[in-house]
């Protein structure tokens, strides 16, 4: 809730109830208007390769997958870390990077990065989360982490992260050379 700048009460009463009010700010579209994946672009950026979405919010796997597909990704997708660790063990070699959440049940991003790094150490990791960058991204200090996104993110935000964090090579945020 923080990350999206909103709060939440819960009141709860023994025999009557619980009330749970979610406040989130303003949005800045109209009435009437859907969100769709559209890009400002006239020519959305290409690349090519299988990348593993793994996320525990439907929706967001959803869009994710849209949206690389639309930029030429053949896409993975899985509901948590434990799952997104079966589908790389399975096709590692196939994976140009993997769009981790950082909060998700059953098994965590920390966890699942580290797990993704022990099995493939060059593997790219784009971490997705609704925290605010420096917050997410200190928990991955030093461990080659190769880009950060804020949830909910857009086409040509995804896109620019993507396109770095691929023009990087295996350099990751924290500067260091992560390669084999």
């Amino acid at each position: 809730m923080r990350g999206h700048g909103g709060t939440l009460t819960i009141e709860s009463e023994p025999g009557r109830g619980t009330c749970i009010r979610v406040m989130l700010p303003v949005g800045t579209r109209k009435p009437g208007a859907t969100a769709s994946p559209t890009t400002s672009s006239s020519r959305m950026w290409q690349g090519t390769g299988t990348v593993l979405v793994i996320d525990d919010d439907g929706a967001v796997r959803l869009i994710a997958s849209r949206i690389l597909e639309r930029m030429g990704f053949t896409v993975l997708t899985a509901e948590n870390g434990a799952v997104g660790l079966e589908v790389f063990r399975a096709r590692r070699d196939d994976i140009a990077f993997v769009l981790l959440d950082l909060t998700m049940p059953v098994m965590g991003g920390e966890q699942a990065f580290s797990e993704l790094r022990r099995l493939r150490p060059d593997v790219r990791v784009i971490l997705a989360s609704g925290y605010n960058e420096q917050d997410a991204t200190n928990r991955f200090a030093g461990a080659g982490l190769a880009g950060f996104i804020k949830k909910p993110f857009t086409i040509d935000g995804l896109g620019a992260v993507i396109r770095a964090t691929l023009a990087h090579g295996s350099r990751a945020l924290d500067g260091r050379d992560h390669r084999r």
